[in-house]
């Protein structure tokens, strides 16, 4: 394209968890989060700012479709260990600027804890579609 500008797309893409096409996917988001001293010296107007460490957290937005989350459920109650997952994330938008200067943007977290509330039932006399959420954090993105 010569005059247009063309933004990568959040609706092209995929989510894997443990190298499986998570299929019934709706979103997926994985942040990076500094933890951040900050202090001042005597004299000093403006703090100065360090990273010290990190925190990777995320979530899954997915339609219900198969019984997955209950099976993981059921495997920690059976070994009381805690389940470790890889998620990847990738935004594929060939149409986009970005693939054409740099191709596919992957991310692929692994170590990840499956965090909050596990979603095992929704009902809703409205008659919505269930989306459950489900927050994780990440030992390490690659």
């Amino acid at each position: 394209m010569e005059y247009n500008k063309s933004p990568m797309s959040l609706r092209e893409g995929k989510i894997f968890i443990d190298g499986v096409e998570c299929a019934d996917g709706v979103k997926c988001t994985i942040n990076f989060t500094p933890t951040v001293w900050s202090g001042t010296q005597l004299g000093e107007r403006t703090p100065s700012s360090r990273w010290l460490g990190y925190t990777i957290t995320g979530s899954i937005t997915r339609r219900r479709s198969n019984n997955w989350l209950r099976e993981k459920i059921k495997e920690y109650k059976a070994s009381g260990a805690t389940p470790e997952l890889t998620i990847q994330g990738i935004m594929d938008d060939t149409n986009s600027d970005y693939y054409r200067d740099f191709g596919t943007d992957t991310v692929t977290a692994v170590g990840c804890v499956l965090t909050g509330d596990l979603p095992l039932t929704a009902l809703d006399s409205a008659g919505e579609i269930v989306d459950d959420v489900i927050g994780f954090n990440a030992k390490d993105i690659m």
